[in-house]
């Protein structure tokens, strides 16, 4: 562990127990003097300190990581990155050095997160001023001031999960015992889920050719029948009736879940109790323990696992992206699901990568050059601007449209660690993770990347001044002869 300064975090720890630094001391057995100098940064917080911490007051260690520290640095660059220029042409990202946003996200995280809320505000109400002017023209000086409007509701529901770190520890213990006093089985989850459904609620489960609106479940409550797509295969049958128990069995801790997760509208609290079901029924399909010990034994085979649990690929790097109970951690993964243009439908990150929400990802991430090879794993060793270097796994997942002529989807989807986890993955073999050369340069995308060198850079950073002298420019609109300038 390397040296951390968590003073502030510390202070705060203590402030909410309603504690003096004795009385604190006295309890974690440490001398006044030396828990003064922690909560000043004099000294670093220890290993052993923090078991302390928990162990007398329970708290999640996760709570002094550094990563926190690392997803509020990157959140921060992005929203200097994106404010308009100041006196002298000068962006908020230029006057404000990195070394004062790390002391901002180390020292005070709560004033960090209020900054990036109310970054995500503003933006929110610049897309509603564009989207009314595309509809007013371009004269708006007749369009009434915009209303208070809450944030986008899926938006909401990303960060609650991000903010837990992907990990919700009270479905997961109660899909872990379920999973067990139900009999459920590695790749057989679904024979159990049928008759749980029929002995325990009397719903029976039919196959049903033509769902409306391509539904894969449909649940008629009155008559006690669970409809489920044919052609579904049994991992994908078994998540479903999981998802239909989720409701059934845990609806009263989902809608606890969601009540509380501070959400600001109805329709916010319905799409997370959805989220909450999904994941029981990823929870309960493939069990905490034996999942996690099976993909240690692995060394986290995607496909391996893949076949063991009966689901498949998407499923299996979904389920590894939330293995952080704090008494049992697998690898941190960070998760994404993209589409051909760069459209992001899933994201979730059990640790301090953050995805970004200003322009389109990187197009040398591997998640794109998955595409160009369909159906094959590609591992890549990519390296951020911030030095920090990742491996990452990406593959395509198709879905059949069902018939002829009907459109199918196809993704691709990526799972993502620290380097220092790489060795645990069967991945990494025959990669050169030890030289900073032969990692791939990535950004979290053109608008906020640093990289001004970089070939595939679609436009210039937010607030970076362009050189409009340079003839080679790749941002200019048309081409420019050589001697001619723009001007």
């Amino acid at each position: 562990m390397k040296k951390t300064f968590m003073g502030v975090r510390l202070r705060r720890l203590r402030e909410e127990r309603g504690m003096t630094q004795v009385a604190l001391s006295r309890a974690l057995d440490l001398s006044a003097s030396y828990l003064n100098q922690l909560e000043q940064n004099q000294r670093p917080l220890t290993v052993p300190v923090l078991l302390k911490i928990n162990a007398v007051f329970g708290v999640d260690v996760q709570r002094f990581s550094d990563d926190d520290e690392a997803r509020l640095i990157t959140g921060l660059r992005e929203v200097l990155a994106d404010l308009p220029a100041g006196v002298g042409g000068e962006g908020a990202g230029d006057v404000v050095s990195l070394a004062e946003i790390r002391e901002l996200a180390a020292g005070m995280p709560a004033v960090a997160r209020t900054l990036l809320a109310l970054h995500q505000r503003h933006r929110q109400a610049l897309e509603r001023l564009e989207a009314l002017g595309s509809q007013w023209g371009d004269d708006r000086s007749g369009v009434a001031p915009l209303p208070s409007h809450p944030p986008m509701a899926y938006e909401e529901v990303r960060d609650f999960f991000f903010a837990r770190q992907n990990h919700i520890a009270e479905l997961d213990d109660a899909a872990e015992r379920c999973a067990a006093e139900w009999g459920l089985l590695p790749g057989r989850a679904d024979e159990a889920l049928v008759q749980r459904l029929l002995v325990a609620h009397g719903v029976r489960v039919v196959d049903v050719a033509d769902l409306p609106g391509q539904a894969q479940r449909v649940f008629q409550a009155d008559a006690g029948v669970l409809q489920l797509a044919a052609g579904l295969e049994r991992g994908q049958r078994a998540f479903q009736m999981a998802t239909q128990l989720a409701f059934l069995e845990q609806g009263a801790e989902l809608q606890r879940l969601a009540n509380g997760a501070g959400l600001s509208s109805d329709q916010a609290r319905a799409l997370a109790r959805i989220g909450l079901a999904n994941y029981f029924a990823g929870a309960l399909v493939l069990p905490y323990t034996p999942f996690l010990r099976a993909a240690e034994a692995a060394h986290y085979d995607i496909d391996r696992l893949g076949h063991q649990f009966g689901v498949g690929f998407e499923t299996v790097c979904h389920r590894l992206s939330t293995l952080q109970r704090p008494s049992a951690r697998g690898v941190p993964f960070f998760f994404i699901r993209v589409d051909r243009a760069g459209n992001i439908s899933k994201r979730q990150s059990a640790t301090h990568f953050h995805f970004s929400k200003i322009g389109g990802t990187c197009p040398l991430w591997n998640v794109y050059e998955a595409f160009a090879q369909p159906g094959r794993t590609v591992p890549q060793v990519a390296r951020m601007p911030d030095g920090r270097a990742y491996l990452w796994v990406a593959r395509t997942v198709s879905r059949s449209g069902g018939g002829w002529g009907v459109p199918g989807k196809e993704f691709s989807v990526a799972l993502g660690c620290d380097i220092r986890h790489a060795p645990q993955l069967v991945y990494s073999r025959g990669l050169d993770l030890a030289n900073p050369d032969a990692a791939v340069p990535i950004g979290m995308g053109c608008k906020v990347c640093e990289r001004a060198a970089c070939p595939q850079r679609a436009f210039p950073p937010i607030g970076r001044a362009l050189d409009v002298n340079e003839n080679r420019s790749q941002f200019a609109p048309y081409p420019v002869a050589p001697g001619v300038t723009l001007g």
